[in-house]
């Protein structure tokens, strides 16, 4: 069934009035970004820089040490997206494929566990890892952000790993794969958009985590980049804007970076472990 030239226009508008409605934020974040000071306290705000200012660039790397605070984000989501992936996935699999007993409770502590506030759960998390010597140290906070994506992500792929048609395992059973060979063969490539989504999920989270990291992170040199970003509020409520908002686009680029690069893989590898070779 063809689609009226009418409604096709009306889904164009839809979508590039979405795409406005996204990029507006970011469009407004990276105009601030280049304004001057006298710019910022007028009474009517422009969206172009009338006078464009890259010193906020320099103000932003230079004293607030948001290029360490990079480094340690970038350190910890990264270690938090690798070992989340390695401990859900087997578990994803096996919540999907094993009938027992203990699935329904563990599907229900998988929901539960995403209803309680972070406040609750803090100070049981410090009084836990202060014996530990896990406080103010990085394995402590990607222990943590593990922990806190885990859940979410036992979800996610649980319903990817369902949505694997079980006749490509029995017939990798009966040509004499084991259960293994056929996880890492056959399932695992027919999952790559569901990892990918997964591990886009952890990365973002643990990149743009604060309370966790503001608790358990005294140590500047060990500040993440939310809490640096923080600095740029005074004492007195007094706000940079000018280098907060150029923080903030430093601080969006990895992100992006990192979405671009793992977006094109999202459709690839979706029948690539059907075929025999």
């Amino acid at each position: 069934m063809r689609t009226r030239p009418g409604v096709r226009a009306l889904q164009y508008v839809a979508v590039v009035c979405y795409l406005v409605f996204l990029g507006f934020p970011l469009l407004w974040l990276i105009s601030s970004s280049l304004k001057s000071p006298q710019e910022f306290a007028t009474i009517t705000p422009s969206l172009l820089p009338k006078h464009f200012d890259v010193s906020n660039y320099s103000d932003a790397l230079n004293e607030q040490g948001l290029v360490r605070g990079l480094g340690n984000s970038l350190q910890i989501s990264i270690y938090s997206t690798i070992l989340v992936l390695i401990v859900a996935l087997p578990v994803s699999y096996a919540l999907a494929r094993f009938r027992s007993r203990l699935r329904p409770l563990t599907n229900g502590w998988i929901l539960v566990s995403q209803v309680f506030p972070v406040i609750l759960i803090v100070i049981p998390l410090f009084m836990i890892l202060r014996p530990l010597h896990l406080t103010n140290t990085i394995p402590g906070v990607v222990i943590v952000y593990m922990v806190w994506s885990l859940p979410f992500a036992l979800w996610m792929l649980q319903g990817y790993v369902a949505a694997v048609p079980r006749e490509l395992e029995e017939a990798a059973s009966v040509d004499g794969a084991g259960r293994i060979r056929t996880i890492v063969s056959i399932v695992m490539p027919l999952l790559r958009p569901g990892l990918i989504a997964t591990a886009m999920f952890t990365f973002i989270s643990a990149w743009n985590e604060f309370f966790f990291a503001l608790v358990l992170l005294q140590d500047p040199e060990l500040k993440t980049l939310p809490l640096v970003l923080a600095r740029f509020v005074g004492a007195e409520g007094q706000v940079q804007f000018g280098p907060l908002a150029a923080a903030s686009v430093l601080a969006t680029v990895p992100s992006l970076v990192f979405f671009a690069f793992l977006q094109r893989r999202l459709t690839s590898g979706l029948l690539s472990g059907a075929v025999k070779g």
